[in-house]
This record gives structure tokens, sequence and C-alpha cells, in this order.
């Protein structure tokens, strides 16, 4: 599903309560008494810090109280009393920041540790969700979900507990040292410029949302244009088009800052209106206390006092509303992330599916139909097997529905009607990862991953040696070429494996599979893109790797299948012609002697074209 489009009903009611409900277990984790200590100790400490941040201003009031008790304490400052309190002040101002400090210490284990479940855990339900899923996903805009989700994890991780929590302590703490130090005007002073600022906060926050919402589309669309664009860098090129890809970018960028510049512009309103209220609740504070100070029912101690406890208590209130502005913001963009999570699996395993029991890889596809969307069928009620250790192919047009063939064997979707067997198991009832086990692959489009030859080819076996890797290589006919290259097997291969040509990424691929050692092989036209010569190499190495395995191959030039055990025509998604090469070719009129007949002109007009080429 890509992100910014209609989301499912029950996906749309997933709010942000819900979201913090899905984080908590993350805080306080199941069976692991070591971190519930330290998300206990953690809020100890919390405690312990603002016990003495709502002691300093009393300790001061108490300083100064002692020295003006007698107008000639000035003189005497090595009395007692000042000294033990000034001292206990500066403790105070130390254990305060240091509580602080330690309580980070003992929360990180629990925040890091968090934060790592929650990536691994999306990271592998992105690997769970189905082929259908990542066909229609934008990598550039699901990286930016993930990536703003992951920091958002983080700063509730590290702001819910440690801000909002102390904050509303620091409040009842200030509230109770206002009512019974002073009087109940100030506490309710107090607690009323406090709801005001909390109330305005919260309403404007919440209307802002909006804008941000819209920041979080248009940097997601930004993204996806950028990564799309660079990842077709060569087709960008070969059409000429910087110009019209950067001019896309530019208006995605130019959508995202109109937005930014709302979202800020709000949020200076928003502030403004913060320090207003801030600086009401101050003046009406130090007016009571004035007043009561002149009409002589407070010392000027009182009045140091309220005046310092207050704006004290505004400090954290302050970035309070920072932080809920940013939580706000991080729910949002976790709620994107944590959406991924919710989507069900089109694929999943049954309760307590048993594990592939392979004894020779025999497929059969038993009256097979399948459709993407329901209103075109692929597949109408195709029948085939394929005997262990033998050899079938399945040839059509494009279109036919010869790739559905190898996507369904691999379960990357599940049958209509009918059923896959392999060895007699139904695919769908035992576990995907010993299905994909016992099958290898070759596929049309080999990918590579932006890391060394090596790497790669030990993918198919990432336990293996490097003589087990030397091998395979030899195996694909690849290793003289890693020999000429200056790394050897450290050689990179590049971004999708462009550093290295079409017939040594099919090689490689080759290697990968023999380092998988499967029962049953799978060429989804494995040579198809390749030229003559490079399709007669890879086609002899492929002929060992096959030996004595189950193949399916999926072919479109019909030369690479003639030795096939049995050749399977699609046409419409149905099987309308089977049989051995020499077989097919004699069907007057047939399907197969029709392809046959125009590859092979093909092939002539080619050899033509080389002769002449030649003589010019």
């Amino acid at each position: 599903m890509r992100p910014g489009t209609h989301q499912p009903p029950e996906l749309e009611n997933y709010n942000q309560w819900q979201t913090v409900r899905t984080l908590l277990p993350y805080l306080w984790p199941v069976g692991e008494s070591q971190m519930k200590l330290r998300v206990l100790g953690a809020l100890l400490c919390l405690t312990i810090a603002k016990v003495v941040t709502v002691s300093i201003p009393y300790i001061y009031k108490e300083i100064i109280a002692a020295m003006t008790a007698d107008p000639g304490m000035t003189q005497h400052l090595t009395v007692a009393v000042p000294v033990f309190l000034i001292v206990g002040y500066g403790i105070a101002r130390l254990l305060s920041p240091a509580f602080g400090e330690l309580r980070d210490a003992v929360f990180a284990r629990v925040g890091q540790q968090a934060l790592r479940r929650i990536a691994l855990q999306v990271f592998r339900h992105l690997h769970h969700m189905s082929l259908r899923f990542h066909l229609d996903r934008r990598t550039g805009g699901l990286s930016r979900v993930i990536e703003r989700g992951t920091q958002g994890v983080d700063f509730i991780l590290r702001f819910m507990l440690f801000n909002i929590i102390p904050t509303a302590l620091e409040i009842a703490f200030v509230t109770v040292m206002m009512w019974t130090i002073l009087d109940w005007r100030y506490a309710l002073a107090t607690l009323g410029s406090i709801g005001v600022y909390v109330a305005f906060t919260f309403m404007v926050t919440e209307w802002r949302i909006q804008f941000r919402r819209e920041m979080n589309k248009q940097d997601t669309e930004a993204n996806t244009k950028a990564i799309d664009s660079l990842l077709n860098y060569e087709t960008v090129k070969y059409f000429n088009n910087e110009e019209h890809e950067a001019a896309r970018f530019d208006q995605a960028l130019q959508r995202y800052e109109k937005a930014a510049v709302k979202n800020q512009v709000t949020l200076s309103g928003l502030n403004i209106g913060q320090n207003c209220i801030i600086a009401s609740g101050l003046v009406v504070v130090m007016i009571m206390s004035a007043n009561d100070l002149v009409s002589g029912r407070h010392g000027i101690d009182d009045f140091v006092f309220a005046n310092m406890l207050l704006a004290q208590m505004f400090m954290p209130l302050g970035f309070l509303g920072f932080v809920y502005r940013e939580m706000k913001r991080s729910l949002i963009d976790m709620e994107a992330m944590f959406r991924l999570l919710r989507q069900k699996l089109e694929v999943t395993d049954v309760p307590d599916a048993p594990e592939l029991q392979s004894s020779g890889g025999e497929v059969v596809f038993d009256n097979v139909s399948f459709a993407y969307d329901p209103r075109r069928t692929v597949l109408q009620n195709v029948s085939f097997t394929v005997p262990a250790g033998h050899t079938v192919a399945i040839v059509g047009h494009s279109g036919a529905g010869k790739s559905t063939i190898s996507r369904l064997l691999y379960r990357f979707y599940d049958v209509t009607s009918g059923a896959i067997t392999i060895d007699g198991q139904d695919i769908r009832l035992v576990t995907q990862e010993s299905l994909r086990a016992a099958i290898g692959i070759v596929p049309q489009d080999t990918v590579l991953f932006n890391d060394s030859i090596g790497y790669n080819i030990a993918y198919g076996k990432p336990s293996a040696s490097q003589d087990e890797v030397i091998e395979a290589a030899k195996l694909a006919s690849i290793h003289d070429f890693i020999s000429t290259q200056p790394e050897g097997y450290d050689t990179n291969v590049g971004e999708r494996g462009l550093k290295v040509s079409g017939g040594e990424k099919q090689r490689i691929a080759i290697a990968r599979t023999i380092m998988k050692d499967p029962p049953i092989l799978l060429l989804d036209e494995a040579t198809s893109a390749l030229d003559t010569n490079t399709e007669k190499e890879i086609q002899a190495s492929l002929k060992k790797v096959s030996l004595n395995r189950t193949t399916l191959v999926i072919a479109h030039r019909l030369s690479t299948v003639v030795d096939a055990d049995e050749i399977i025509v699609l046409d419409q998604g149905r099987i309308v012609e089977r049989g051995k090469h020499s077989v097919l070719v004699t069907i007057e009129k047939g399907h197969y002697q029709a392809m046959w007949q125009r590859q092979q002109e093909a092939v002539e007009v080619a050899k033509r074209l080389e002769v002449l080429a030649e003589e010019l």
C-alpha cells in the first residue's frame, strides 16, 4: 500500500492512543525483570530529582528569612544556620541534575533495546509481506516512513517518561507548597495559569497537526521522486531528462516548502501565546505577593519564594509545550510505521505447519487456477507434473502466465483453486521457509546486492567457506572472470549489480543457486536478455547445475528448451499443447510450430545482417 493513499477502514481507526498502547509493552517487556527494574529505578531517580528541584526555592526562602531576621545578620555570615542552608542549597543544586543524569543512564538500555526491537519487528514484517505489497510499494516513501517512525519512537521513549510525568509531579508539588507555605489563593492562581497554558497548548497543537501531516505527505512524495529518479539514473540519461526530473523534484519540494512555512508560522504563534500566558501568570502571582508583603501578611522571603517557585515551574512547563508538540509529531510519524505492522500478511503458514520433506522433488500442478485481480483470471485449470530429476519447460507468448507459475511455486501468492504439491505435499500446508529452501531460481533479471562478488555468491549459503564459494564459481564458469579482477572475489558489483555485465550477473546467479544446492531448480527466462554467444555459454552452465535435479524451465527462446523431457505451451492462461519438441514442431498450425518458425526466421535474418555487416 502506497504511503499517502486511502487506508483500509481498520487502519483509519488506528488513532494515536492505540499507537501509545502499542509502544508500552516495549517499555515494560514481559519476562525481563532486569529491564523492569531499570524502568522502576529510572522513575525513582526522576521522583527524587523533582523533589530536590522544588525544594530549591524553599531553601532559598529560608536563607533569605534567616538573613533578614536580624538587621545585623549581614555582618555575621559565620552564623551556623545561614551557612548550613547555603551549603544545603548548593547540594540541592547539584543533586537535581545529578539524579536527572542518573535517570537517563539507568533508562538508556531500556530505550535502546525497545528501539532495536521495534525496528527489527518492522524489518521482519516487511520481509513477510506478500509480493503484491512490494510490487505496489514506493521504496523512497517507505524508507521515509520507517525513518521518521523510528525517530518518533526514540523521542517518545525519552520524553514520555521523563518530561510529561516529571512535569505533572512538579506541578503537584508546587501547588501543595503554594497552598501550605503561602495560602490557597496562590495555589489557585498557579493552577489557573497552568490550566490556561495547557488548554491553549493542546488546542492550538491539535489544530496544527494538519500542517504537520501535510509536511510528512509532501516530504514522502519528494523523497520518493528523488529515490526513484536516482535508481533509474541510466534511463534518465538515455532520454536526456535531467531537467525534467529536476522539475518534478522541485515541484514536490515547493509543496513541501509551502506546508513547512505554514507549520513554522503557526508554531511561532503558539510560542507567542504560551509566553503571554506564562508572563501573565507570573505578573498575577507577583502582584498578589507584593500586596501581601506591603500588608505585612508575608515577608520578603515569601515574595522571593513565590516568584522563584513559579518561574522555576514554568521552565519545564514551557518545555512541556515543545515536548507535547514533538510528541504529537512523533505519534503521527509512528502511526504510519505501526500501520505497516498492522497490515495483514497475505500468505501465512497454517498453525503448526510441518517442514517440507523432499524425497526427490516431484512437482505437480493439479488443476490450478489463479487471478491477481478477481476480474481477470491469469491461469485456468493448469495441470502438469515435473517428475523427480526431469526437466519440463513452460513456453508461450508474453502475458500467457508463465512467470505466474514460478511465483505460485515459490508461494508468493496462493492459488485461487486447485493445488500445487511437492513430493505429494500441498505447499500451502508446509512452512514457507522449508518450501523455499527446496527451490533454487535463476531469474531473467538478476539483482545483486551492492557488495562483493564473493558475498553475492555466498548468499545462497551464508555460512559457506571461501573454498565452497570458489568451487561454485568454477561450476558456473565465472571463476576465470573473477580471477582477472584486481580485487578478485572482493570486487564490488555496485548498486543492483550494475558494475558487471548481464552474462556475468547470470553466472553469479547460477553460482549462488549452486551454493543453495536445492532439489528443485527453476529457470525463469534465465537467458532471454543475453546475446547468442553468451546465451550458449550460460546454457552450458545451466545444464551442469540442472543435472539430476527436478527442473522447471520458463522460456521465451524455444532453442533453449529443445532437450526438455516435456514442453508445455501456455496461451491466455491455459495449456493448449504439450509434448516433446520433436512432436510439437510437426503439429500443423499449432502454437508451438508458429512460435518456432517465427524465431527461426528471426535467427536467419540476424545471421544475414551479420554477414552483410562483415562484407561492408
